[in-house]
């Protein structure tokens, strides 16, 4: 491991804050799904995903596929910490002749894989690439974050049929399982439980974890990376909105920007929540 879980939190939170702060400058995105994946793309681009600033382009780069679009200002906020774009252009989020538009668009930006948003064809361009590097002999590995209210779409379970098929080891799908979408809870929109059992049947290996946790996180990565012959998928349960005590647990944030008042509170418990987390390494040292 290259940095500690108590770094790893850190910096969670501050993506978290920038999230928040993007949100409010842009006047519109999308808050609950972009907060409860923090964990997850915070455990991959630290600890997982080789690609640095110096080859964040690199034919033998790890790819990482946004699958659920809308969850990009995590993303964005995670190339900024990792130095791959500027920190500020942070601040430009869907402003006209940004790069940083609501959903990833890599003709604007390469350092997404994929033009995403429409949901349910990451998985399939995961695949692909997972493919292609099998056929050149590449050892770069693919990871896809879905949605889950994004699994109910058909051509997800196409992809989910065809990838144990080519023994698409070098792949791993990860669902932000946060039991929203925008109309509603999962369940009750189309429910896709008993999920682990349906994966299963398709011949993937699956992990489910609590996608908060970044033991449970790098456990579940580590894994992955030594299973043979087929795909994982990793199901992580999380909570959309995960660290705004408002927007946790609530569809309503599915796709709304926090206004100045709402930002003001938002920011406060998680500067909160930074201050608790550097004031336990202070106590440690």
């Amino acid at each position: 491991m290259q940095n500690s879980i108590f770094d790893l939190k850190v910096i969670a939170t501050k993506i978290r804050i920038d999230i928040i702060k993007m949100l409010n400058k842009a006047g519109s995105g999308h808050a609950g799904g972009s907060l409860s994946c923090v964990e997850i793309l915070v455990a991959l681009f630290w600890e997982k995903i080789k690609r640095t600033p110096e080859n964040a382009l690199d034919p033998d780069r790890d790819r990482f596929i946004l699958s659920k679009g809308h969850g990009v200002p995590a993303l964005y906020a995670v190339l900024a910490h990792r130095g791959i774009i500027p920190y500020d252009e942070l601040f430009t989020l869907r402003k006209i002749n940004s790069r940083l538009q609501g959903h990833p668009s890599r003709v604007d930006l390469p350092y997404v894989e994929a033009s995403t948003g429409s949901l349910g064809q990451g998985l399939s361009i995961a695949q692909g690439i997972a493919l292609a590097g099998k056929i050149d002999g590449k050892n770069y590995r693919v990871y896809c974050l879905l949605g889950d209210g994004e699994m109910q779409e058909g051509q997800v379970w196409e992809a989910i049929m065809s990838a144990p098929k080519f023994k698409l080891d070098n792949l791993c799908a990860i669902v932000d399982y946060n039991k929203g979408q925008i109309d509603g809870y999962v369940k009750d929109v189309m429910d896709i439980e008993p999920l682990a059992d349906k994966l299963k049947a398709f011949n993937w290996n699956v992990i489910e974890i609590d996608g908060h946790d970044f033991e449970q996180i790098l456990f579940a990565l580590n894994e992955a990376e030594l299973v043979k012959g087929k795909p994982t998928f990793i199901i992580a349960h999380t909570i959309k909105g995960k660290g705004v005590s408002f927007m946790e647990d609530n569809h309503e944030w599915h796709g709304k920007a926090p206004n100045d008042e709402e930002t003001k509170l938002a920011l406060a418990e998680l500067e909160q929540q930074l201050n608790e987390l550097l004031s336990q390494k202070v106590e440690v040292k």
